[in-house]
């Protein structure tokens, strides 16, 4: 239709000179290809390998695991990812499969462009494949070497060089304790009650975590309790093992999104666990939790865009093929406007997240922004997405509506939207941007 216009940039560079033809883009590829580009070499490579898997094993499975969330094993899709690297890319090759140059321009950046790939698909699967990366952040980013050389570095040799994962979950959420733990102001008066008692040799753990992604089917899972007698800065990183006495897996969540990643209650009856499964230092909890949040929240962010970007291109197969009162969707300049204004805002969420990546290092603003702009950006555009489709949007085998509950919980964890904007403003609280 555009391609033809005589009219049109593609075409019209032809009656240029040699030089203004080199001036001229001719390509007109997707924007997808323009983005690829801009990434690192490594990053590239895992961008599109991560759309090649989600589109081979994820977008199969999406609506019937939506359905009915126990109808597919999730470790057999968890051994293929491991199999093709995906479950190691938050350590660079030789102890994991991240690209080695990327990684030393940023830790998470891989990880995010393979998020948003897979949440394209299914953000349920996504969560089930990526929130074991959570679990295993606070082993490395303890920057205990004794935890690295005890309980990380086995773990991801294995899963990198012989494709035996072990999956890993992160437990801080608590019946009377969710996002104020997610927030060092809110913290202060936070309700938690899972226990640390000193005994001989380790501590007994008693208490409930909630909400737990990959909880019930997580090997192993990083735990944060506070001391007996003492308050949230005592919080401590545990590793709790699966088997351990008097740990089970209690409520399993019926979920509005994402329902292929389990949510599960965890319940603590005296577990014991032994000093040398101290994750870090002792007290060091409180600390390690944030930093987690910090390098996880633009993961969150991708995911959301993921999310976004399915609902967009599947809106836009819709109106490609649709015909209202004898022409396509796609013809009316309304429908083009409005599709207009969603690759505008996931661009923007787009670039938003790749600017909070683009660090080393995690940076507390940046990552609350990146987090809080995409979900809610996703948000937006799959409620848009399922306007334009009409009753056709809220039909379940068209995926527009399954993307929009997929996309409102990204508002919801790693911090809510709002204690997110208490992170970006405590961050920048003794900074110039506010003195004045």
């Amino acid at each position: 239709m555009y391609t033809g216009n005589y009219l049109s940039l593609r075409q019209s560079r032809e009656s240029l000179p040699f030089l203004g033809k080199l001036l001229v883009d001719g390509k007109y590829q997707s924007l997808w290809d323009y983005d690829t580009t801009l990434l690192p070499r490594g990053a590239r490579k895992w961008r599109k390998k991560a759309r090649q898997f989600a589109q081979r094993y994820l977008r199969p499975l999406a609506l019937s695991v939506d359905k009915d969330p126990y109808s597919f094993d999730p470790a057999q899709l968890i051994k293929v990812a491991t199999m093709q690297g995906f479950q190691t890319t938050v350590m660079p090759f030789p102890i994991g499969t991240a690209s080695l140059t990327s990684y030393y321009k940023s830790t998470i950046l891989q990880i995010a462009v393979i998020a948003e790939e897979f949440a394209t698909e299914c953000g349920g699967l996504a969560l089930l494949l990526l929130a074991h990366h959570l679990g295993y952040a606070p082993l490395l980013l303890s920057g205990h070497i004794p935890t690295w050389v005890r309980f990380l570095l086995p773990m991801y040799l294995k899963a990198a060089w012989f494709g035996k994962s072990t999956t890993m979950a992160f437990a801080i959420t608590e019946p009377e304790a969710g996002s104020d733990v997610e927030d060092s102001d809110g913290a202060k008066n936070a309700h938690t009650q899972v226990t640390a008692t000193p005994t001989g040799g380790g501590y007994l753990l008693n208490g409930t975590k909630v909400f737990i992604s990959d909880g019930a089917i997580a090997d192993k899972v990083t735990v944060f309790a506070k001391l007996k007698g003492e308050g949230l800065d005592s919080w401590t990183c545990f590793l709790v093992e699966k088997g351990m006495k008097g740990f089970s897996v209690g409520r399993r969540e019926k979920k509005m999104g994402q329902r292929a990643a389990d949510a599960s209650e965890l319940i603590f009856d005296n577990v014991f666990v032994p000093k040398k499964n101290i994750v870090g230092k002792l007290r060091g909890g409180w600390a390690l939790n944030q930093n987690v949040l910090n390098y996880s929240r633009p993961v969150v962010a991708a995911m959301a865009l993921g999310h976004a970007r399915g609902a967009f291109e599947r809106a836009l197969d819709f109106c490609n093929s649709k015909i209202y009162m004898g022409k396509k969707l796609i013809e009316y300049k309304e429908i083009q406007y409005e599709l207009a204004d969603m690759l505008i805002l996931l661009m923007s969420a787009r670039m938003t997240i790749w600017r909070s990546c683009a660090h080393f290092r995690a940076v507390q603003s940046l990552s609350s922004i990146s987090k809080v702009y995409a979900s809610d950006t996703a948000v937006e555009v799959c409620s848009r997405a399922m306007a334009i489709m009409g009753d056709s949007g809220i039909i379940h085998d068209f995926g527009v509506e399954k993307a929009l509950r997929d996309a409102r919980l990204t508002q919801i964890y790693e911090g809510t939207n709002q204690i997110n904007r208490f992170a970006i403003i405590e961050h920048q609280w003794n900074t110039d941007i506010l003195k004045s």
